[in-house]
C-alpha cells in the first residue's frame, strides 16, 4: 500500500520494508474523528481502507468539506512538514483503516533519500491545486454547477459502468455532499431532484446513477 502512494512510490523495497516497521495501525469506526483541526501535526496518514472526509468548520459549527479520500491517498502532510498543528480535520465516513508515519521517520526518510522530496512535493502540489479549483469554482460556478461537477469527479474517481450509466456508491450523506459544494442540504436535495427530474441522474438512496454524464459536463461547464 505504501508502494501505491504519489508520495512513497519512488523508495526502494529496502527502504519501504523500514518504514513499514516503522508505521503504526489505526482503524476508526464510521464517524469516528481522527484528528481535529487546530492539533498537533506529529504524523501523516495512509488511507488502507474505507472513506475519510477533510474539513474546516465555522465558529458557528458549519463544515466546508474540503476532499474526500480513498485508499491509496496520503493526507495530514501538511502539518507534518511546517510542524504547525492541523489546517483541517478529518472523519472516518466508514469503517476505516490507516497506516500512520511520525514526523520524525518522515524527516530522517528525506535526509536518507532524496528521492522522497519529488514525492513530497508533487503530493502538496497536488493539494494546492485542488484548493485552488475548489476557490475558483466557488466563485465562478453556480450550485447547480457545482453539483454536476461533484457527481461527475466522484464518478471518475470510484463509478462503476452499469451500461445504462455509471454508478455512484456515495458512502456519504446529503449534508456532507452540500459540505464538499458549499451549499445547504435542502438546496443539494433540491438539485438533486432536478437533475433526477430532467434525466440527467437516479437517485437510489446513497447510490446514485449518472445516466447522461455529457448533460452535467455542460452544466458544470467541462
Amino acid at each position: 500500500m505504501l508502494a501505491r502512494t504519489q508520495l512513497f512510490r519512488e523508495l526502494d523495497e529496502a527502504t519501504l520494508g523500514v518504514l513499514a516497521e516503522r508505521s503504526f495501525r489505526r482503524s476508526y469506526k464510521r464517524g469516528a474523528p481522527i484528528f481535529f483541526e487546530g492539533d498537533p501535526g506529529d504524523s501523516l496518514f495512509v488511507l488502507t481502507d474505507g472513506l475519510v472526509k477533510v474539513f474546516v468548520t465555522s465558529e458557528a459549527g458549519d463544515e466546508m468539506v474540503l476532499t474526500t479520500l480513498r485508499p491509496p491517498d496520503v493526507f495530514g502532510e501538511v502539518a507534518l512538514i511546517d510542524g504547525g498543528p492541523r489546517s483541517a480535520s478529518a472523519e472516518a465516513l466508514e469503517t476505516t483503516t490507516v497506516l500512520g508515519v511520525t514526523r520524525v521517520t518522515l524527516l530522517e526518510l528525506l535526509h536518507a533519500q532524496p528521492s522522497l522530496t519529488d514525492g513530497l512535493l508533487q503530493t502538496l502540489g497536488s493539494v494546492v491545486r485542488r484548493l485552488t479549483e475548489q476557490a475558483s469554482d466557488l466563485v465562478f460556478l453556480d450550485l447547480h454547477g457545482r453539483v454536476a461537477k461533484l457527481l461527475l469527479n466522484l464518478a471518475e474517481r470510484s463509478g462503476e459502468d452499469q451500461g445504462d450509466g455509471i454508478l455512484l456508491d456515495l458512502h456519504m450523506t446529503q449534508t456532507d455532499l452540500a459540505g464538499m459544494v458549499g451549499g445547504s442540504r435542502q438546496s443539494v436535495n433540491q438539485i438533486l431532484q432536478i437533475f433526477q427530474g430532467r434525466g440527467y441522474i437516479e437517485l437510489k438512496g446513497r447510490k446514485l446513477l449518472i445516466r447522461q454524464p455529457e448533460r452535467l459536463r455542460r452544466r458544470a461547464g467541462m
